[in-house]
């Protein structure tokens, strides 16, 4: 094993996909000669050449249909956007496109296409630059949706990424693109829609996933000095998502808190709350607590910023509440 930044994991995914099959290239804005934005691309340019490491215009929907549209001469695309609130531009042929393609073509075409690039906040970006929109895209039936919180998640789904026949949005973080873990030096790749479990406990369930999962860590750690064991479950991927693995947590568990950096209406922790109480109701000894982002546009004062992000504290709140600790 070594230890590499989250960067250095995309960039070995991506880099190791493309010597594996000269179908695949990487198209998105700075990802070439500046080596991509975050840096994730460093290299890459100087090893695969302009053909297949290519710097767009600023032009998501331009560079998301050409991307689109390559998938169906026996292409492979990496499209990278800067961040996922510039997909917006380009939303039309996420949704509308490769979403669809396959069934429209009667399964003709399959888009074996991979969006990535960092979502949610990072910091004094404000209001229009820190949306999460996992659940935007996991709404769409035909997209796979993949949100990594380590370099050695990282890295092996986003190889499987790359080979799904089908259009899988890949999400990361600014603030992880730095974050340091083991990955193991040979080949491998990780199954999409399964989900880990990061931490094994007995008194109360913890879902989470992406960089806001280590606020579960931190608050797991305070709480296992009360003698409260929480068991942390890294969902990985969105959609499709392992509910099994949730299930069976919280029938040994008894309790449940879903923590997801996102606006609290109609997110993934309400999707997983409803599963739960519809499948294993039964198996509760408490409500389900969800925490979330407030119910307002990211501020930009730092003060402000702090009290709009779930934390640790938030955490430790909730599941002293669903364990009935005053």
């Amino acid at each position: 094993m070594k230890t590499i930044q989250f960067r250095e994991a995309i960039c070995q995914a991506m880099s190791e996909e493309m010597r594996r099959d000269d179908t695949i290239y990487l198209m998105g804005e700075e990802v070439a000669e500046y080596n991509g934005a975050y840096k994730a691309s460093k290299g890459m340019l100087d090893e695969f050449g302009e053909k297949r490491v290519i710097d767009t215009p600023i032009s998501e929907l331009g560079f998301s249909g050409i991307g689109v549209g390559s998938t169906m001469t026996g292409n492979r695309p990496i499209i990278e956007f800067m961040t996922f609130n510039f997909a917006l531009v380009g939303i039309d042929q996420i949704i509308n496109n490769a979403a669809k393609i396959r069934q429209m073509s009667g399964g003709q075409f399959p888009c074996p296409i991979v969006f990535r690039g960092p979502t949610a906040s990072a910091g004094q970006l404000a209001a229009t630059h820190s949306q999460a929109f996992e659940s935007w895209y996991a709404n769409c039936p035909g997209l796979k949706v993949i949100v990594p919180s380590n370099p050695y998640d990282a890295k092996g789904l986003l190889k499987s990424a790359i080979r799904d026949e089908d259009p899988v949005i890949f999400m990361e973080s600014e603030q992880m693109y730095g974050d340091k873990g083991e990955v193991p030096e040979g080949e491998y790749t990780l199954p999409i829609g399964v989900a880990d479990i990061k931490r094994e406990g007995k008194d109360v369930t913890i879902v989470s996933f992406g960089k806001i999962i280590k606020a579960a860590y931190a608050a797991a750690d305070t709480l296992a000095k009360e003698g409260i064991e929480c068991e942390i479950i890294d969902l990985r991927t969105i959609r499709p998502m392992d509910y099994e693995s949730i299930f069976n947590s919280v029938k040994k568990t008894n309790r449940l808190v879903i923590l997801e950096e996102s606006w609290p209406f109609g997110n993934i922790s309400t999707e997983i709350t409803y599963q739960v109480q519809n499948q294993i109701f039964d198996y509760l000894d408490a409500p389900v607590e969800k925490i979330n982002t407030a119910d307002t546009p990211a501020p930009y004062s730092p003060v402000l910023l702090a009290e709009w992000l779930p934390n640790s504290d938030d955490v430790v709140k909730a599941v002293n509440k669903v364990m009935y600790v005053k």
